[in-house]
């Protein structure tokens, strides 16, 4: 699917009253883009007069590309220059309501006009790249289709959640891949039923349908915990960069963060291996996992360490919470950046290093914050989305 198509598609669902906010952003960027011209209104300006419409008539039959151009009009006209201020935002209403009409009516899209260009995706956007190479926004609420690079559906989104069927439409690998920006977390259900818990800043790429015959092998780049189906006969195996993590049904965490200098495997059921991507899994010369126990990969060397650990820190982000135990202040700032959506910018250097233990609920950035500074002294400053550690 092109841009051209996929953009289509999105027209389409707006008509259906089906569009996330995120997906809106899209379309009004591609317009920006396409016509250069400061008549095409903010994202914000366009949400106001959706809602400022009701989500009853912006759905009804009546909301048509010419009513929307006429009452454009005759807002317009009364919006003549001169006017107090309530006429200009009349006139910025109005332009508002030509651009929604312009989508529905999606005339670009349904000529040769509409020129190739490729549209930036949001960075607080939950995407599916699929099996084509086109890249899908999906929302957290409501519900969506996920079809293979044929068309044929193949899953559901419903929610913050994509779940796949054991299809037999396809016997070639095909894959997906999802990705979870900062300050938001996905789950995921893969066609074996494997259930999948993304955190912030994470991206997982996996067949949408795993052949006969083959291993169940997906490939992680962040943080997930996967509750496993188990097949004796399909080991199911997670590669995270070097490191290969092979279980046949458990329940584990994998964290492998690209700016991590290690991966941690912590296994809460179940048994797993861990070896290196180079090497051949072996029972006897593989590192295996027993409940209750912390694998830890030193990307450096290729060592592989195990130790006992209590489970539930490890797991406790797929709630929403945050737990540090013997953690560096640095690597609890690269956290708290994705948890919370946040740049932060350490100016002390002599925190880095210091370990620390804490553990927050579902709560505020602020609280977090406040904590530090009351518990251990961590002076800062905000301003908007940037942090700054004094």
């Amino acid at each position: 699917m092109d841009q051209k198509e996929n953009i289509s598609e999105l027209l389409k669902r707006y008509i259906l009253n089906e569009c996330s906010d995120e997906e809106i952003k899209v379309v009004i960027a591609y317009f920006q883009k396409a016509t250069n011209s400061s008549a095409i209104p903010s994202v914000e300006a366009v949400l106001d007069f959706i809602k400022e419409k009701g989500e009853t008539e912006r759905a009804s039959s009546d909301l048509t590309s010419e009513y929307l151009l006429k009452t454009a009009k005759e807002k317009e006209r009364e919006a003549r220059p001169g006017r107090n201020l309530q006429a200009f935002w009349i006139k910025q209403a109005s332009v508002a309501a030509v651009f929604i009409g312009m989508l529905i009516g999606g005339y670009i899209f349904w000529t040769d006009q509409a020129p190739d260009i490729s549209i930036a995706i949001p960075k607080d956007a939950i995407t599916l790249e699929l099996g084509d190479g086109s890249i899908e926004i999906l929302g957290e609420e409501g519900t969506n289709t996920v079809r293979d690079k044929k068309g044929n559906v193949i899953g559901q989104q419903k929610g913050g959640q994509i779940s796949y069927g054991e299809t037999g439409l396809t016997e070639e690998l095909e894959y997906n891949t999802l990705t979870v920006p900062y300050g938001k977390r996905y789950d995921l259900k893969l066609s074996d039923g494997t259930v999948v818990h993304l955190n912030a800043g994470t991206s997982l790429k996996y067949p949408i349908k795993f052949l006969e015959g083959q291993s169940r092998k997906v490939y992680l780049m962040g943080e997930a915990f996967f509750s496993v189906s188990k097949d004796p006969l399909h080991p199911f195996v997670v590669n995270a960069d070097e490191l290969n993590v092979r279980v046949l049904g458990t329940q584990f965490n994998v964290s492998s963060y690209p700016e991590d200098t290690k991966t941690d495997v912590v296994l809460v059921e179940g048994s797993v291996g861990m070896h290196r991507q180079a090497e051949s899994f072996d029972k006897n010369g593989s590192t295996i996992l027993e409940p209750g126990y912390k694998g830890t990969f030193q990307r450096n060397n290729g060592a592989i360490e195990k130790e006992p650990v209590i489970t539930d820190i490890y797991t406790a982000w797929i709630g929403g919470e945050l737990v540090f135990r013997k953690m560096t202040f640095e690597n609890i700032l690269k956290k708290l950046e994705r948890h919370y959506n946040v740049s932060i910018n350490n100016n002390n250097a002599d925190l880095a290093k210091e370990v620390f233990n804490a553990s927050y609920g579902k709560v505020s950035l602020y609280k977090v914050l406040e904590d530090l500074r009351l518990t251990h002294g961590v002076e800062y400053s905000i301003d908007k989305t940037n942090i700054t550690i004094n």
